[in-house]
């Protein structure tokens, strides 16, 4: 009997052994799908996460050069949009025309030698025949109403010559004035006047009698303390600015024709588009935010730019009320001309010229001025 019952226990735990083993392979294989699962899951995460926490890049070309308001403004700049997207963007500015010099910055934004650049569209003259209208001598009060006044006609009108870019905002210095290395009183005094003058500016220079001369910033201290020019006209911040006063004798205030010079600040297009539309949103509203910055950092150096010309116990000339009735007479062929030229190109200039003035009256009031 007991041999049968061992024998009994034998078969018993032989049928039920396979079943064990089919369990024990069963579990096996659910915890190797357990493991293979996790595994994926973890390694899907680190990937996103590594995704995520690759900025994007951005190289910012600037013409100014580092100690000037206007490139601590745009680091400034910068500065906020990598702040907005939680450093998914980061941007790198490259100040002083290191990257492009400030001729060639627009097209080099638009070939890609930098993705986002500010100079001026005066450098480039025939390039923006719409927005040349923006630097005529309308007699700008200050800094602020001119980027204001700039940066909403772009984006109001929003010429073709900006299409292949992506215009962020435009800013623009307060009234230009004559710096010289001898004191203009009069009219007479511009006869033959060597002044570097950029863009619409070296019309101004022309209708004044002077003889233009065609140079950016960066070149104008060298070329006035050399006597290549005898006079620039410029903001008055220029002349701490970029170290200017320094080399000339007197400043002749003309703001009655205040001309402006308006900067662009720009992006490539495909650069632009693979942003995405949320991280667009965070360019556009810290730019909306600069174009006041800009402004009140134009009128600030314009402050300490006057001040300087006390300090270096400069002449500052004030034209006359005559005078500055002359001045006015002398430049309005320059809005006249800019008129029959847009036309020509089936430009909207009499329209752009018509706006322009109402919003300098509209923000000149506004401010005060």
């Amino acid at each position: 009997m007991a041999s049968d019952e061992g024998r009994g226990r034998h078969r018993r735990l032989d049928r039920a052994g396979p079943l064990g083993e089919c369990a024990v392979k069963r579990w096996n294989v659910l915890a190797l799908v357990i493991v293979v699962v996790i595994g994926l899951a973890v390694f899907s995460g680190c990937r996103q996460s590594g995704q995520e926490e690759q900025a994007v890049e951005l190289s910012y070309s600037v013409f100014f050069p580092p100690t000037h308001i206007q490139c601590k403004t745009a680091e400034a700049w910068a500065d906020e949009i990598e702040k907005r997207t939680d450093g998914k963007v980061k941007i790198t500015v490259y100040s002083a025309g290191t990257l492009t010099k400030a001729p060639q910055c627009y097209e080099g934004v638009v070939t890609g030698v930098s993705d986002i650049g500010m100079s001026c569209f005066a450098y480039t003259r025939g390039r923006f025949p719409l927005l040349e209208g923006l630097d005529l001598p309308l007699g700008y009060p200050n800094g602020l109403v001119a980027t204001r006044v700039a940066t909403e006609m772009v984006r109001k009108y929003q010429p073709q010559e900006v299409s292949d870019v992506q215009v962020l905002y435009v800013h623009a210095h307060g009234p230009g004035i004559l710096a010289s290395r001898k004191p203009v009183y009069k009219l007479e005094d511009m006869a033959s006047l060597k002044v570097r003058a950029t863009g619409l500016s070296s019309k101004i220079v022309q209708s004044l009698g002077g003889t233009p001369l065609a140079m950016s910033q960066p070149e104008t201290y060298e070329a006035l303390q050399k006597g290549v020019v005898d006079a620039t006209f410029c903001p008055i911040e220029t002349l701490k600015g970029w170290k200017q006063g320094e080399v000339i004798d007197s400043v002749t205030e003309t703001s009655v024709i205040g001309y402006t010079t308006s900067m662009f600040v720009v992006m490539n297009k495909a650069v632009w588009d693979r942003l995405g539309p949320e991280l667009q949103k965070v360019f556009m509203d810290v730019s909306d935010e600069w174009v006041t910055k800009h402004g009140q950092a134009w009128d600030q150096a314009d402050r300490e730019g006057k001040a300087f010309v006390k300090e270096l116990k400069h002449e500052i000339v004030t034209l006359s009320d005559e005078e500055q009735q002359r001045w006015q007479a002398a430049v309005q062929p320059i809005l006249d001309e800019y008129v029959t030229k847009t036309t020509e190109k089936n430009l909207p200039g009499k329209q752009f010229l018509a706006d322009l003035q109402g919003l300098i009256q509209k923000y000149s009031a506004e401010a005060g001025q």
